[in-house]
């Protein structure tokens, strides 16, 4: 008795291609797409150190207490082996001596209007309204103080209450100023705990 050997059509080879295909087209789709998510993230924050530089220089380029010209500004800047186009505009605010600054970059070879293909937007705010870095300095106390704020030379009065007196010795505490619930210190007494007892008949 002689076996009989049976190998696959030419239909199922065919349907475990169309299987094949649409598997790998499935793939290379989402690596394509991945592969665009990548660039598009690069190239946006490339747009937003752009956009960060540009209203940096801007900065730097005007004088104490002087403001920028309020309208539009368009310009192209080379960064990271790129063209990049960007927009500013300068507008005025509700607040007499302040302005604000709203810079945005796209690639330069992308080719749209000017409310649409921007990659990021950078707003900041600029005038003699605004406070110069480092112009504030608090006044965090010391240990002599406990932390809390002196009161000012002249009047004793304290700006933000409630303040030390004049001749607070160091380590102690003002009326008034302490924690509401103290947390005693030193050694706390421990309940003696019930011995455990095991098995079926204690003792």
């Amino acid at each position: 008795m002689s076996g009989r050997h049976r190998g696959f059509t030419l239909i199922e080879v065919l349907v475990a291609l169309v299987i094949v295909a649409i598997g790998m087209a499935a793939l290379m789709g989402a690596l394509g797409s991945s592969a665009d998510t990548v660039s598009y993230l690069r190239d946006k924050t490339f747009a937003e150190w752009v956009a960060l530089n540009q209203l940096a220089n801007l900065r730097l380029q005007l004088q104490p207490g002087q403001l920028p010209a309020t309208g539009n500004t368009n310009g192209d800047v080379d960064y990271a082996n790129r063209s990049w186009h960007w927009r500013q505009e300068v507008v005025a605010t509700q607040v007499q001596g302040m302005e604000r600054i709203d810079v945005k970059v796209r690639p330069a070879e992308v080719k749209a209007g000017e409310d649409a293909g921007w990659y990021v937007t950078v707003s900041g705010i600029v005038g003699d309204a605004v406070g110069a870095p480092g112009s504030t300095t608090l006044n965090w106390g010391s240990a002599a103080t406990n932390g809390l704020p002196q009161p000012n030379s002249g009047n004793g009065s304290c700006v933000n209450p409630p303040c030390a007196p004049a001749n607070t010795p160091p380590g102690t505490i003002p009326p008034g100023t302490g924690p509401t619930n103290p947390t005693p210190q030193g050694p706390q007494p421990v309940s003696p705990i019930p011995p455990s007892h095991f098995g079926d008949n204690p003792p």
